[in-house]
């Protein structure tokens, strides 16, 4: 059973940055898919980025140019840099591991405003 668990959300202004990191743990990440979705206040849960197990990276195009999505396989982390950051980038991010099956941890608080 792997587990997840995100930290790095907060209060940010619009223009500002953050960082999310995930920890997995009860697994080894090297073998597997990581990313992250998001679900802004009231809608859907969308995807936003991914980490292949050979490292290719992907990106809803929202956010393209501004999030950058990295792993540490030594360190069983992945992290979401997040830049020039818009209110509409407001949501509880949660990150995914996918191998076999995908577990999802409990969420961080993203909040974009002045």
């Amino acid at each position: 059973q792997v587990q997840l668990m995100e930290s790095g959300g907060g209060l940010v202004q619009p223009g500002g940055s953050l960082t999310l990191s995930c920890v997995a743990s009860g697994g080894v990440i090297s073998p597997a898919t990581l990313g992250w979705y998001r679900q802004p206040p009231g809608k859907e849960r969308e995807w936003v980025a991914s980490t292949g197990p050979h490292g290719r990276t992907m990106y809803v195009d929202s956010v393209k140019g501004r999030f950058a999505i990295s792993r540490d396989n030594a360190k069983n982390t992945i992290t979401l840099q997040m830049n020039s950051l818009k209110p509409e980038d407001t949501a509880v991010y949660f990150c995914y591991y996918r191998h076999h099956r995908e577990y999802r941890g409990q969420g961080t608080v993203v909040t974009v405003s002045s």
